[in-house]
């Protein structure tokens, strides 16, 4: 069984500060977010790029800084393209393991590289003092968690049962969760075509998140 929730259940977001946002179900009728985590990748993103103009998609990659840092020629045809960026840290940090100042300071040596105000944390660990030290007034940070997550990472589950996961639970307002990454490649080259073609096929704009 997975240790990972597809759909978050409504309940989660007790647990979370209120200012963050989980989808966008309240201010869309026709509109879906899909999301893109860990990269960029010289390889692995450029495809997702491919797949993107097919439909005309345009989605938001949450970004390591470090790979920005090794990979900057990506970062900036991922922006070129019209797509938007955000903060993932600069060492993929588990904010659960991870002490505020530290994980705060490492949020800030990304935003060297990359300017932007959005922010996820990695794995959606994040404590309520790393969330209040980001997220104080004045400071612009939004931060941005998901409804729904496709499991590209996880080698037990097929690709199309990737593609289902999604699919299966998507709706106008959902902010799904990919994965431009060697370990996501192989679910995701199968799984993201799907669920670009269904979105397509229901009539849905697929948008940079607002």
């Amino acid at each position: 069984m997975a240790s990972y929730w597809v759909k978050n259940p409504g309940w989660l977001k007790c647990f979370f500060p209120a200012g963050m946002v989980w989808d966008h179900s309240q201010h869309t009728a026709d509109t879906v977010y899909i999301t893109f985590d860990d990269g960029p990748h010289p390889q692995i993103t450029p495809f997702v790029l491919d797949e993107l103009k097919k439909y005309d998609a345009h989605a938001t990659f949450f970004c390591v800084g470090n790979n920005v840092a090794r990979y900057p020629d990506t970062y900036k045809t991922v922006l070129a393209a019209g797509h938007r960026t955000g903060n993932h840290t600069y060492n993929h940090l588990n904010g659960w393991k991870t002490t505020a100042d530290h994980y705060i300071r490492n949020i800030h040596q990304a935003a060297k590289h990359i300017d932007s105000p959005l922010f996820r944390p990695p794995y959606g660990r994040i404590k309520l003092s790393q969330y209040h030290k980001l997220a104080k007034r004045g400071t612009g940070w939004k931060v941005y968690m998901w409804d729904i997550l496709s499991g590209d990472f996880d080698n037990t589950i097929t690709p199309q049962q990737c593609a289902d996961n999604v699919i299966a639970h998507i709706v106008p307002g959902s902010i799904v969760v990919f994965h431009d990454s060697e370990k996501a490649w192989e679910r995701l080259r199968h799984a993201l075509p799907a669920v670009l073609q269904y979105c397509h096929s229901k009539g849905w704009r697929m948008a940079a998140l607002p």
